[in-house]
């Protein structure tokens, strides 16, 4: 795809110095780019690569003053970061909307249906009485089982599975080798010491604008469904378990695990490698981070912990500034106690 500097100002609302007829065709870091590539300037840092790049155009902010000529045409926008990542976007979406039609082999089950402009990638499988919207891209191995939902604009990238009775809602992105919906971990201590497993018949519900990473896994509900509210990103390597509730525009970074039941509140962030247990309740704005273990539910709004068991953020520095002088104390204290043994 190519476009002209004029047209992606227009896309970004910005302003043009330079050649507004001039052509770019892919995108690309400032330091490394190429004619026909766009690239953006944020961090001060990388000015230098500005008076440097073969950039055919480079997005920067209206701020920005300019200390030597550029080759590159500059687009002027309030946020160069945030009006990257708004063209990677439409980028990104350009590309997957270009797949369209029905590769075979592919399979639909009977009574299911499929809105207009969807693409179906081969050996992928649609199972019975599935409703479908529109735009939706289905790459190929994808598993979607019976009365399964998935909502406008959806994309599920190769080898995801949709246990049956999953609601996808629209504008959703499931990344490859993701699993929604498989059994919860259920399993009831017997007399002679086996465990016997307890039926998963619940579902999984996705909400709108919700994007799930490559091989995460969620659990179905024991009972009732497992939730994922509106605008939540999880991150590659998530484990979600049965009943869990996660709430609006929560973001939840890789390897980290939620046990059964626990409600995770609006808007928190979730770090890499933590785990938190079963049963408990996250207040909205809660931020845990990384490799926290959290065994008790956060009640008040905005709070910050970190620690395995995690606690209060602040404390949990001031506790780990202490516990790395451990062993001067320990000396000053075996001083001490020499000292009164006298």
């Amino acid at each position: 795809m190519e476009f002209t500097v004029q047209q992606i100002a227009d896309l970004l609302q910005g302003t043009i110095e330079g050649d507004n007829t001039a052509k770019v065709s892919t995108l690309a870091k400032i330091e490394e780019a190429q004619p026909g590539a766009l690239a953006f300037l944020s961090n001060p840092k990388y000015e230098p690569f500005l008076y440097s790049t073969h950039a055919s155009a480079v997005i920067v902010s209206d701020k920005l003053e300019v200390k030597k000529s550029v080759r590159a045409a500059l687009i002027r926008v309030t946020d160069p970061y945030s009006s990257f990542s708004t063209l990677l976007q439409y980028y990104q979406t350009a590309l997957i909307a270009s797949k369209t039609g029905v590769e075979q082999p592919c399979y639909m089950g009977e009574g299911s249906q499929i809105g207009e402009n969807h693409y179906r990638g081969a050996f992928s499988y649609i199972g019975h009485n599935c409703k479908i919207g529109r735009n939706v891209r289905i790459f190929p191995q994808v598993y979607i089982g019976d009365n399964v939902q998935v909502g406008d604009n959806t994309t599920l990238f190769a080898g995801v599975k949709l246990y049956a009775n999953t609601v996808v809602g629209s504008n959703c992105t499931i990344h490859a080798g993701a699993v929604l919906g498989s059994d919860g971990f259920g399993f009831a201590p017997q007399p002679d010491g086996t465990y016997q497993a307890i039926p998963q018949i619940g579902n999984v519900v996705l909400e709108d604008d919700i994007s799930i990473g490559a091989n995460t896994t969620i659990d179905c509900a024991t009972m009732g469904s497992t939730f994922i509210r509106k605008g939540t990103k999880i991150d590659n390597l998530v484990q979600i378990a049965h009943n869990v509730e996660i709430g609006r525009n929560t973001v939840i970074a890789s390897q980290a695990g939620i046990s059964g039941s626990t409600k995770i509140g609006n808007n928190c962030v979730i770090a890499g490698q933590v785990g938190i247990v079963g049963h408990i309740a996250i207040a909205d704005k809660t931020t845990v981070g990384a490799q926290s273990g959290v065994s008790k539910s956060v009640k008040e709004t905005g709070t910050i912990i970190q620690g395995s068991p995690a606690f209060d953020y602040k404390q949990n520095l001031r506790a780990m500034t202490v516990f790395r002088k451990l062993p001067e104390l320990q000396r000053e204290l075996d001083l001490l106690k020499g000292k009164s043994d006298r």
